[in-house]
Parts: C-alpha cells; structure tokens; sequence
C-alpha cells in the first residue's frame, strides 16, 4: 500500500473509531502514531517525531491566550454580566412582539464578546433567560431554539478560541480576523431576531409581551453593563490599536474581569477556584485535541496527501466557486457528526492548502481571513444541528420539560439563516472584508 493510500484509508478509519465513542483526540493520535510508524518504519523515529512534534505544539506562543479568553469568560459568568446583559436587553425590546426571545439573542451577542466561547455563552444565558422565556409563555421550541443559536454567537464575535486557533493553523493575522468577524457576527444577531420575528407572526400566540419600559427605567439597566462595554473596548480596541499584543489583551481582559467580579461581591474564593479548575479543564481538553490533530496533520503530511490533494484539484480546471461550495457542503454534513473544535484541527490544515491555489480574484490574505469566516460560520451551524448539536444538548438540559425533539424543530428556522447568510458572506466578500480594509487604509 503506498503512502497515499494509506492516508486515505485513515480517514474511514478515524471515522469508525469516533462513531464507536472514541475521544476524537485520543482517536486523532492513535490514527496518527500508527500512520506514522507505517510511514517510517522505525519505531525509534516515530517517538523521536511525537516527542518534536509535542514540544513544538504545546511551545507555540499563541495558544497561551486560549486559557486565557477561557478564563474572561468564567470571570465574567461569576460577576453577573449575563443578568445584567438580558435586562438592559429585555428593557429594549421586551414590549415587542418575540421581544424576550430577542432580548435573550442580543444578550448572548453582547456576552459573547466577552466570552468567546459558544458552549459557555449558551449554558450561562440558559440559566439567564430560561425562566424569563417560560414565564411570558415561550414554547420550549422557541426558547431553547432561539438560545442555542444565540450560544453560537459566542464563538463568532471576537474575542473567540476558534478564531485564534484557525488562525494559528492557516497562518492569518488574529487582529484582523477579530475585525473580519464583527460585521458577520451582527449580521448573524440580526438574522436570528427576524427569524424570532417571523416566528411570532406566523404563530401569533406563541407568546407574551412585556410592557413598555420608560426611557429612564431603560438607561437605568443600560448603565449597568458598563463592564461588558469597558472589557470589550479595552481588549479588542486595544488590540487594534496596537496597545496590545492578543495575548496580552487577553491577559487584561482577564484581570480586569476578575476585578469587575471581586468587587461585585460575587467572588468567593470557592468560586475563584472553580473558575481556575473549569478554566483549567476546558484548556486540558482543547490542548489535548490540538495534540491529536497536530499528530495526525503530521502523518498526512509525511504520506504528502495535502500537497497532492492541492495539486490534483488545481489541474482539474474546477471553477473555485464549486470547489468552495463542495467545501462548506462537506463542513456542514461533519457537523452533524463532529465537535467544532476537531472539525477546525482536522481539516484546516488539509483543506486551506487547496484553497489558497485556487483563483478567487483575491489577494492570499483577504481570502484567508474571508475562507475563515465562513469556515467558522458553517461550524458555529454544526452546534445546532442534530445529532451532535453541542447547543442543543446543553439548553434541552437547562429545559427539562422541553423534548429534545421540540429543541431540534426550534433550531431549524435559525439553521436557515444561518445559510442565507453563509451564502450572502460568500457571494459578496466586501461585506466581510470592508472593515479590515479601512482599518489598514487609516
């Protein structure tokens, strides 16, 4: 069997073995060391390469401002942000129709940018809006639906660990992919709100609506998340200012939540060891995946199935357009499937070589920050769709009397959305990019 063979034969294989409940990382590791060994020969050389290649993973700079953002987003939990997020929110649109349910989006938008994480975004507006939802007569449909799209949000709006990683991985500029990320990550908000507002008409009694808030009572709760506001601009402002380095960045803004949850009363030192455990525990995970896809990228890359790939599909006379098209179609089906961290680990370093030979009128930067946003789009898709829709599991689990079938059917509208804006982005790659332009013109 030559050496590409034995690389396409491991793609079924990983598959099988993540289908029989194997973590995807431990999977991912012993596909590559045994691919490795097939390759070389020589088990000596094999450990030899496991033992550079681990070193050389887990020694990369920028992936010390994933702990980081991870531990922002258990402070900013802890200081009561999210509460404080979805009242301001809820004080503006509460007396519309499917208000709550917007409230409980914007919220998560505005959580999210403090957060970066979807899983964390979702479970902490979960356990914020939930009863709120409930109280003014939500179906559990809606609610869970509109909330585990909302989570979503959390890895789209900067600052997020996904980002940082594809960045890594492709090679892209972070502070210019956080800009690229802005203008589709409010799109995504004002998509999932009409898909609300939509719902609401279509089912007019569906749900209830608040009274309206006076002004006063409205800048009132507004003033309240003065936090969020200050740890967004100070973090992500400072970055493109060129104050800070990202990490950096990240390293303020987790001491400045910190503080924001010392001083509302809300850190005990139970808690403050929760956090660093939690924190400790999502880092733990995602290294260990970042371990596995760098062994297995490492065995592709000795078979040369990349470089092949990359060449074979350039001399086919394909339009680019397809290619991309075949490219997103094939994210959203391993979403079905797969968690959005290894999907980005597994295929990124595979796939964006192919890409990036492919003529899309651009110049290698403007398409790398364009392919990773929608890249990152179609996977933020995976964590609503069954049968492992991340967002889903945790809200149908907050929602006890909601069905996890009712939570699927609620999810779909904002699925839809979430394409025509995957197919708007795609078609028209100004709207992602125009922002990064007139930063770097200023």
């Amino acid at each position: 069997m030559s050496n590409l063979e034995l690389a396409l034969w491991s793609f079924p294989v990983l598959l099988i073995l993540v289908f029989l409940r194997m973590p995807i990382a431990l999977a991912m590791i012993g596909v590559g060391i045994g691919g490795t060994y097939l390759v070389i020969g020589t088990p000596m050389m094999t450990l030899n390469q496991m033992k550079t290649l681990t070193f050389g993973t887990f020694s990369n700079y920028s992936f010390s401002i994933i702990p980081l953002f991870l531990l922002m987003g258990q402070f900013a939990t802890l200081s009561g942000m999210s509460a404080a997020l979805f009242r301001a929110a809820e004080t503006f649109l509460g007396h519309r129709r499917g208000g709550v349910a917007m409230s409980a989006v914007g919220a998560c938008a505005g959580f999210g940018a403090i957060c970066g994480s979807s899983l964390a975004t979702a479970a902490t507006m979960g356990q914020v809006a939930l009863p709120e939802l409930k109280r003014y007569g939500y179906p559990g449909s809606l609610s869970t639906g509109a909330l585990a799209a909302g989570g979503t949000l959390g890895i789209l709006i900067p600052p997020s660990v996904i980002l940082v990683i594809y960045a890594v991985l492709a090679e892209q500029n972070i502070e210019k992919l956080f800009v690229a990320a802005l203008v589709p990550g409010i799109l995504a908000a004002l998509g999932y709100m009409l898909a609300i507002s939509i719902w609401v008409r279509v089912s007019p009694n569906s749900a209830a609506v608040k009274t309206r808030v006076p002004w006063s009572a409205r800048f009132i709760a507004l003033s309240k998340v003065w936090p969020v506001i200050v740890i967004f601009v100070v973090v992500v402002g400072g970055i493109y200012a060129g104050i800070f380095t990202p990490t950096e960045a990240a390293a303020v803004g987790a001491a400045g939540t910190g503080i924001i949850a010392l001083t509302s009363g809300q850190m005990t030192m139970v808690k403050l060891s929760d956090a660093i455990l939690a924190t400790g525990a999502s880092s733990a995970m995602i290294f260990l995946i970042i371990l596995g896809a760098g062994i297995y990228n490492n065995f592709l890359s000795l078979t040369q199935l990349p470089q092949t790939a990359a060449m074979w599909v350039g001399g086919q006379g394909f339009s680019p357009w397809l290619i991309l098209t075949i490219v997103l179609l094939m994210y959203l089906a391993f979403g079905c499937v797969m968690d959005s961290l290894s999907m980005i680990l597994l295929t990124v370093p595979i796939i964006f070589p192919i890409m990036l030979a492919l003529d899309f009128g651009m110049s290698p930067t403007d398409f790398g920050l364009w392919f990773g946003i929608l890249v990152l789009i179609v996977v933020e898709v995976g964590l609503i769709t069954p049968p492992v829709g991340m967002n889903l599991f945790i809200i149908n689990t907050m929602a006890k009397d909601t069905p996890i079938g009712q939570t699927y059917r609620g999810a779909l509208p904002f699925v839809l959305t979430d394409l025509v804006r995957v197919g708007i982005l795609a078609c028209f790659p100004a709207i992602t990019l125009w922002l990064v332009w007139m930063i770097d013109a200023l």
